[in-house]
Parts: structure tokens; C-alpha cells; sequence
């Protein structure tokens, strides 16, 4: 008897697991959705839940705190993203070309995962209490981008101004990101693309310089 109830409290608390998994995800993708289109203001956690199909009590149950579950929820976007990027190139990025690593680094900025960031941004500023979380976070999401992009351009960051080039393309991205929230940018953008493109090619390539 003991044998057959243990079997089937493990099997009910599988699926319970799964439910808690799911409903954590939903709470994520929901506040970062709600960030983006509403801002701080107007993204509390109540209208976080009615967005993600729960009870406020459920989202309190797994986040229990606003701030808890904005920088949460920024920070598994960034990670979801980086797995994509990544994932853009399954043959290696080598042979896609600089171009295409240019593009997708751009592409990193001008989705909602950064217009939800930058209203965190704005938020900690005012925000005592999440300023501190606000920038630990920004600080561990750029120095994996970093190392992303190290990799998929093939730079080596032992030559000299390797590194701030890498910066400089993210650091221009970010910008980019910010023209295209108030006006769709994608020709500007294109053309800025191409011409960084180029200028990878001759400060990375190590038969250049």
C-alpha cells in the first residue's frame, strides 16, 4: 500500500510542477509585454495577472514583490534572447558573414525586451529600492552580449582595440534601439548596418592592420 501512494504522489506532483513552471513563464512573458506598451506606471501586478490568465495571489505566490517580478522577467527575456541568438547560427556564424551577426546584435535592441528594459531604466532612477537590482542586472546582461558577440564575430580581444570595437558596434546598437521607439528606423538602420559590417571586417580581420 505504502509503495502504490508514494507512486502516485510523485505522479500528481509532477504535473503540479509543471503547472507552477508554466504559470512563472506566463507571469514573465506578461510583465515584460506590460512593460514595454505601459511603462512602470502603469504595469502593477495586478494588471500583470489579469494578463497572464492568473490570480494576483498566484503572481504574489511566485514574485513576491513588483520589483521581484520586473527585473525577473526582463532578465529571462534576455536570457530566451541570447539562446536565440545564438541559435541563429547553427552552422557557425563564420558562415553567415559579419553582416548577419551585425543584424541580429541590432535586432537585440529594437524588440520589446529593450523598450521593457529602458522603462526599468527610467524606473530605477526614481526607485531606490530597484535601482540597485536594476544595475546588477544590466551589468550581467551586457557582459554576456558581450561575449556573444566576441564569439560570433570572431574577434580576438588580445589584439589591441578588438574589445572597444565589439563595444562600440553594442553601444551603437543601443542607439539605434532608442531612434526606433519613437519612429520606424529601418532604413537608416540598414544602411548603418552595412557600413559597420565593413568597418568589422577591417578591424577584426587579423590579416588587417
Amino acid at each position: 500500500m505504502g509503495g502504490v501512494s508514494g507512486t502516485v504522489n510523485t505522479a500528481e506532483r509532477v504535473p503540479k510542477q509543471d503547472r507552477s513552471r508554466a504559470t512563472r513563464q506566463r507571469l514573465l512573458e506578461a510583465a515584460v509585454s506590460c512593460l514595454a506598451e505601459h511603462g512602470w506606471a502603469g504595469s502593477t501586478v495586478s494588471v500583470v495577472a489579469e494578463r497572464a490568465g492568473v490570480s494576483r495571489g498566484a503572481a504574489q505566490h511566485h514574485f513576491p514583490t513588483r520589483e521581484d517580478l520586473f527585473t525577473a522577467a526582463v532578465e529571462y527575456v534576455a536570457e530566451e534572447r541570447s539562446l536565440a541568438l545564438r541559435a541563429l547560427f547553427p552552422e557557425g556564424a563564420a558562415a553567415a558573414g559579419r553582416r548577419a551577426v551585425v543584424l541580429a546584435l541590432v535586432d537585440l535592441y529594437t524588440g520589446p525586451l529593450f523598450r521593457a528594459a529602458l522603462h526599468l531604466w527610467v524606473a530605477a532612477c526614481d526607485e531606490e529600492q530597484l535601482r540597485g537590482r536594476v544595475t546588477e542586472l544590466e551589468a550581467r546582461v551586457g557582459r554576456e552580449t558581450h561575449r556573444i558577440a566576441v564569439e560570433l564575430l570572431g574577434a580576438d580581444e588580445s589584439r589591441p582595440g578588438a574589445r572597444e570595437t565589439v563595444q562600440g558596434l553594442l553601444d551603437m546598437a543601443r542607439g539605434l534601439g532608442l531612434a526606433n521607439l519613437l519612429t520606424d528606423d529601418a532604413a537608416r538602420r540598414e544602411r548603418v548596418v552595412e557600413q559597420w559590417a565593413r568597418l568589422l571586417d577591417g578591424a577584426l580581420d587579423p590579416t588587417s592592420g
